[in-house]
C-alpha cells in the first residue's frame, strides 16, 4: 500500500500502568519512556501515521501526560480518556466506538519497538478477518508457533460489536477466529521488543542504538556504565558503577539480571 488508508483508523494503546517498570513508571508513563532517546509513544504514532490517516490514543495512568505528549507530537491525534478505570483492549475500542464510526481499526501496543516499518501491513487485507503481526518462534506460542507482536487489525463489524469488558482481543476476538481458521498472520521482519520488563527495555535500547549504553542528552554521567539506560535529567555520580540499570531524573534505579540483557 503506497499511501495512507483513509478507510482504516489507528489506535495506540497507551493506558496501562507499566507496573513491571515501577517505580520509574509511577512518575512517567511507560509510553513516554525512550528507546535510543526516542519516546515509545512517538514511535507508535509515527508507525501508525505512515499507514492510516486518523489515529487515536487511549489514556488512563498519568493520562494528562499521555495526552499532552500525543498532541504535541501530532495535534490531530484523538485522545480517549479512561478516567474511572482501565478498560482493557476490548473496552478501549468500545469507548472509541463513536470516533471509530464504523471503520476497521489498526491497533498498536505503545510499548512496542520495531526495527522495521509496518507500511505494507494492510496490503491486500480484505477488511473481514483479523490480521496479526507475528513471529514464528519455532516452538509452542500464542497461535501454533506464532507469537503475537503487538500490531493487529479489527474488522469494522467486529469493532462495532465489542462491549465494555476487561478482556483483551485474544478472548474477545482472536480465540474464536483462530478456531474457525479466520485469523490472518503477517510474519515480522527485523527486530522487535515489547519493552515491558527492565531486561527487555534495556535490550531494546542497546539493540536500537548499537551502543554499550544509552544516555539522554541532558543526563549527567560522571560514573561508569555497563549496558545501562540513563533517562532524561538523570544523574550518575562520580564513583558510581551501574550494571544493566535504568535510572530516571528522580533517582529511581531499576536493574536487570545481566544474563537477561543482550549486549
Amino acid at each position: 500500500m503506497s499511501s495512507t488508508a483513509t478507510d482504516v483508523v489507528g489506535v495506540v494503546l497507551a493506558a496501562g500502568r507499566g507496573s513491571r517498570l515501577s517505580p520509574i513508571t509511577d512518575f512517567v508513563p511507560k509510553p513516554l519512556l525512550t528507546v535510543d532517546n526516542e519516546r515509545l509513544l512517538d514511535l507508535a504514532l509515527a508507525r501508525l501515521g505512515a499507514v492510516v490517516a486518523d489515529v487515536a490514543v487511549n489514556a488512563h495512568h498519568l493520562a494528562e501526560k499521555i495526552a499532552d505528549a500525543a498532541t504535541a507530537f501530532r495535534p490531530s491525534v484523538h485522545v480517549s480518556f479512561e478516567r474511572e478505570r482501565l478498560l482493557g483492549t476490548a473496552g478501549a475500542l468500545r469507548h472509541l466506538r463513536d470516533w471509530i464510526d464504523g471503520r476497521p481499526v489498526l491497533v498498536n501496543n505503545s510499548d512496542l519497538w520495531l526495527s522495521d516499518p509496518i507500511d505494507r501491513f494492510l496490503d491486500d487485507w480484505d477488511r473481514e478477518r483479523p490480521r496479526l503481526l507475528v513471529r514464528d518462534m519455532g516452538r509452542p506460542a500464542d497461535f501454533g508457533t506464532y507469537r503475537y507482536m503487538g500490531v493487529s487489525t479489527v474488522p469494522a463489524k467486529v469493532a462495532a460489536a465489542l462491549e465494555y469488558s476487561p478482556d483483551g482481543l485474544y478472548s474477545a476476538v482472536w480465540k474464536d477466529a483462530y478456531r474457525r481458521g479466520e485469523l490472518e498472520f503477517v510474519e515480522l521482519t527485523g527486530r522487535s521488543f515489547d519493552c515491558g520488563t527492565p531486561a527487555e527495555f534495556l535490550t531494546a535500547n542497546l539493540s536500537a542504538s548499537g551502543s554499550s549504553s544509552v544516555v539522554a542528552p541532558d543526563a549527567q554521567v560522571l560514573g561508569d556504565l555497563d549496558r545501562c539506560v540513563i533517562l532524561s535529567g538523570a544523574r550518575v555520580a562520580a564513583g558510581e558503577r551501574l550494571v544493566c540499570a535504568i535510572r530516571d531524573r528522580f533517582g529511581n534505579t531499576l536493574t536487570a539480571d545481566p544474563a537477561d540483557v543482550a549486549s
